[in-house]
């Protein structure tokens, strides 16, 4: 099974980029759907971007244009590059995996069973 670990967040200033990294051990991310998702304070886990095995993307509403997902399967690591962020975007950011999803509910956090431990992102206005 994957193992799956996170680094890149941070404090930004709002219009500022972050790029998140998530390093896989014990698998090849070639072999996953790829997600990341994010949770604010008090409110629920979301999906943010998603990357099928054949490279096929889907991005929440409130990202699009802004994030890119991608994966780098050579380095057996999945990115999320962040621009123009917002305020809104604080949260911890979490890498996700699974070997076999149902495409539209990718963004459902209980169609992965494989998870990072997050990475902290703030955005100050």
């Amino acid at each position: 099974q994957v193992q799956l670990v996170e680094s890149g967040g941070g404090s930004v200033q709002a219009g500022g980029s972050l790029r998140l990294s998530c390093a896989a051990s014990g698998d090849t991310v070639s072999n996953y759907v790829m997600a990341w998702f994010r949770q604010a304070p008090g409110k629920e886990r979301e999906g943010v971007a998603a990357i099928a095995i054949n490279s096929n993307t889907n991005y929440a509403d409130s990202v699009k244009g802004r994030f890119t997902i991608s994966k780098d399967n050579a380095k057996n690591t999945l990115y999320l590059q962040m621009n123009s962020l917002k305020p809104e975007d604080t949260a911890m950011y979490y890498c996700s995996a699974v070997l076999w999803w149902r495409a539209h509910l990718w963004a459902r956090r209980d169609e992965y069973n494989y998870w990072g431990q997050g990475t902290q992102v703030t955005v100050s206005s």
